[in-house]
């Protein structure tokens, strides 16, 4: 057969021929137009699903970006992780940051104020006695908006008052009162003088009279039933006991008669224990209440603005520097069931009262002419406000014919108290701002202490709850803490934050303290030094009550000064235990201002509606301080925290320890003097240094981030430039949350091992004020040159630590 095409050659079929073959007779044609667009649309269909899911594993597998510092992973750090941040971050959510702080500065109300002050001040409110005002405050933060409130309890060792007696004692044969043995025949003593321990009843303050007022007492103070000789110490400070050791003034087995002020009550009972003395009677002088005094012609209260003269200051005297909280349980919770441990080195075994001026003026005149006088020691013994009154204020001991009766009667349990706890979560679950204040009080009223701050704080919450109504939701958690227990020994925020001391660590940007919202016209600060600059100028976007000149604000009429931070309230645990950056702040009474009844039945309602605050003004502006210091460290994409303050206060607190050497005999020798390197401060000037430039560099770079972060949003479709703005903003926020943890110090302090900041700590001796480098002070204080050798190794070493968790 012969083939089609005449010009082709036939070929042979074979095993491998194939059965049909295709003849190709014209092109190709695709099946599907764009056929090359959709094959490369498939393409990467298939692929960057892939690439996205292995970047999320591999983020998931490499370590912190902080180097472990925290132990978290890169997987808190995805904008789209966890909690879920907002799709407009970096701005917050829901409203404006001026929105916001709009509403937290328009919110507070002086008049809303005054009702909840009158509230909390209509009867008594001890500590452990006190669970209708937390079920209130409670149920008043849910109705604010604040949902997730709650009661948290403990279980706290604490004491209350059975009895008491102060009596004067003279000798008298003739007398068959009194009787006592004295060198084996009767004597006979007369009750020379009474004392009435009680405080007037007023007319026209209404808690005064209260059936249900609380007695005069101490808080911790040791029962006992004493009769001795009495000695004037003047503060009862440690300084006024050397004195008073070297003048051959005998102290041991006398009973101390001191002056309130100076330094924390029980660490006057304290060194009188230590010397030997075997009881402690403390009253209020006249001569420290400034230019309003009745000498000066000012009519007392209610009548005018001087002290009343029965008016007496209760308080604790726990020894607060060695460690606060429940003293039955340092350093863990006071939970139900929990151990307990032997109190003797935390609260005093010597009986005390305290008692007010008109009781103590016969004790004081008693001692005329029996000792050295008062003005014969340094300026810290001048300027008793009795002398018009015939008090020449000698020293004692008193004279043979004239004894002191003490008698106290405690009874001591363990009681439930009640803390209330609300949470307004944020998008940022660990990054945390911390508000707290206290509720207890000594007294039936606490309209100043601590319920000035109360009053404020619902307030406060009230600014977040109008927020939270317009659709807010903040960027950080925000923490509000209503405290039981502070006037103890700061049991309530103590025992907390010792129970949940992983998490605070962990998450914790800073804790802010009101305890006394005000007492007058002076606002009055103290802070670790990154909240500096915050606070700052959250002062100066609140106008002041006081209005010399057009919109004159807070800070326009502040001094400035931001104390360091000491003990003597809530923020002692955050401080100094837990290494968070605390403020407290509040406005305060003057030397020209009406004199304020500290821990007395006076601090009444109807003393801060007559001469504290009138109008409750400062109680509404200390609010929007609060609110907008809050608002600018839970809102602002960069937490408004600054190192290079930090840096420079470690630079003035050594300049400080420098001339206290100096001025210590003998401690400071040639190798000092020439700045070697065998110098005591050489290696510690060094590292301040060090952090001094690394400092000024992050906070550059800080600066630079919040610059960014203001230029007109990143568009949607650059979306890797907003991932890579807000891993930089983490891992900078992350460096300032955990800064002050860098200066604890684990084994803690010397000789009260709670303690364990090497910046900060209550001084041992002063208990209020703060001391800087306590280990490194008192090696001083105690001539010890090896041990001051050694606290300046241990400071280095953690400065140095600091300046390296600041690099990158």
């Amino acid at each position: 057969m012969s083939s089609r095409y005449s010009d082709e050659k036939p070929t042979m079929a074979d095993e491998n021929t194939p059965l049909i073959q295709v003849v190709q007779i014209r092109p190709a044609v695709p099946r599907y137009p764009h056929h090359s667009i959709r094959r490369a649309c498939t393409l990467v269909l298939a692929i960057v699903p892939l690439f996205v899911v292995a970047a999320f594993l591999l983020c998931l597998a490499l370590p912190s970006p902080l180097d472990g510092d925290d132990g978290s992973e890169w997987a808190t750090y995805l904008p789209w992780a966890g909690a879920g941040i907002s799709k407009a971050w970096p701005q917050t959510d829901g409203l404006t940051y001026e929105g916001l702080q709009d509403i937290l500065i328009s919110t507070p109300n002086a008049t809303k104020a005054r009702e909840w002050s009158k509230y909390y001040t209509a009867g008594p409110h001890l500590a452990g006695k006190n669970l209708s005002q937390a079920i209130w405050t409670k149920e008043k933060w849910q109705e604010f908006g604040v949902s997730n409130s709650l009661i948290v309890d403990y279980d706290i060792y604490v004491n209350y008052p059975k009895g008491h007696r102060l009596a004067l004692l003279e000798k008298d044969k003739k007398s068959k009162s009194e009787e006592t043995a004295d060198a084996g025949s009767k004597v006979s003593w007369s009750v020379k003088y009474e004392a009435g321990l009680e405080e007037n009843v007023l007319e026209e303050d209404s808690t005064s009279g209260l059936s249900n007022r609380i007695p005069t007492f101490h808080g911790y103070s040791a029962s006992g039933n004493v009769t001795a000789p009495y000695v004037f110490v003047n503060y009862g400070s440690y300084k006024d006991y050397e004195e008073l050791l070297a003048a051959n003034v005998s102290l041991a087995g006398k009973i101390a008669l001191i002056k309130y002020g100076g330094i924390f009550r029980g660490l006057k009972i304290k060194r009188a224990q230590e010397l030997g003395m075997v009881g402690a009677v403390i009253y209020s002088d006249p001569g420290d209440d400034g230019e309003v005094t009745k000498h000066n012609g000012n009519s007392t209260y209610p009548k005018g603005p001087a002290r009343e003269p029965s008016s007496v200051q209760r308080g604790s005297v726990e020894f607060l520097s060695i460690a606060p909280g429940d003293p039955t349980t340092p350093g863990y919770p006071s939970k139900p069931g929990a151990p307990r441990k032997p109190v003797d080195t935390i609260l005093p075994k010597i009986p005390s009262i305290p008692i007010s001026y008109v009781d103590a003026l016969p004790l004081l005149k008693g001692l005329n002419g029996h000792g050295p006088k008062a003005s014969s020691f340094n300026k810290y013994w001048q300027g008793g406000g009795l002398d018009y009154k015939g008090v020449d204020y000698n020293i004692g001991p008193s004279p043979d014919n004239l004894v002191l009766n003490l008698v106290n009667e405690q009874e001591y349990v363990i009681t439930p108290m009640w803390n209330v706890i609300g949470i307004i979560n944020g998008s940022l679950a660990d990054e945390v701002v911390v508000l707290g204040n206290h509720r207890d009080a000594w007294i039936a009223g606490g309209a100043g202490d601590p319920n000035s701050g109360s009053a404020a704080f619902n307030e406060v919450i009230r600014g977040f709850g109008e927020a939270l109504k317009a659709g807010w939701k903040p960027l950080r958690t925000i923490v509000l803490a209503s405290w039981d227990g502070e006037e103890y020994g700061l049991i309530g925020s103590t025992e907390w934050v010792e129970e949940y001391l992983p998490w605070l660590s962990a998450s914790t940007v800073a804790y802010l303290n009101v305890d006394v919202g005000t007492t007058g016209p002076h606002f009055r600060a103290a802070a670790a030094p990154l909240l500096n600059k915050a606070l700052i100028e959250a002062v100066g976007l609140v106008l002041s009550p006081n209005q010399t000149v057009t919109n004159q604000t807070v800070g326009d009429v502040w001094n400035g000064h931001i104390s360091t931070m000491g003990s003597g309230s809530d923020f002692t645990a955050f401080q100094d235990f837990a290494g968070i950056p605390s403020v407290d702040m509040g406005f305060s009474a003057g030397p020209d201002t009406a004199v304020y009844h500290y821990h007395s039945n006076y601090d009444s309602f109807d003393w801060m509606d007559k001469y504290g605050d009138p109008g409750f003004h400062y109680h509404a502006t200390i609010a929007k301080v609060w609110a907008l210091l809050a608002a600018k460290l839970v809102e602002t994409p960069v937490i408004q925290l600054n190192a290079t303050e930090y840096a420079k206060g470690l630079a003035g607190y050594l300049d400080t320890v420098k001339s206290k050497a100096l001025a210590t005999p003998g401690f400071i020798t040639e190798d000092d003097e020439d700045w070697t390197k065998k110098s005591l401060f050489y290696g510690l000037t060094k590292s301040i240094n060090r952090l001094h430039n690394v400092s000024l560099s992050f906070d550059a770079k800080a600066q630079a981030l919040t610059d960014e972060i203001a230029k007109d949003p990143i568009p949607w479709w650059k979306w890797w430039q907003k991932v890579r703005l807000y891993y930089a903003v983490r891992r900078v926020n992350a460096k300032y949350k955990f800064l002050e943890r860098q200066f604890l110090y684990a084994p803690g302090l010397d000789g009260r091992s709670w303690f364990k900041h090497v910046v900060f700590a209550p001084g041992i001796w002063t208990g209020y004020a703060g001391a800087t480098f306590p280990g490194l002070v008192e090696s001083i204080e105690n001539e010890d040159r090896g041990n001051a050798f050694r606290w300046a190794g241990i400071i280095t070493g953690l400065v140095e630590k600091a300046a390296s968790s600041l690099e990158d």
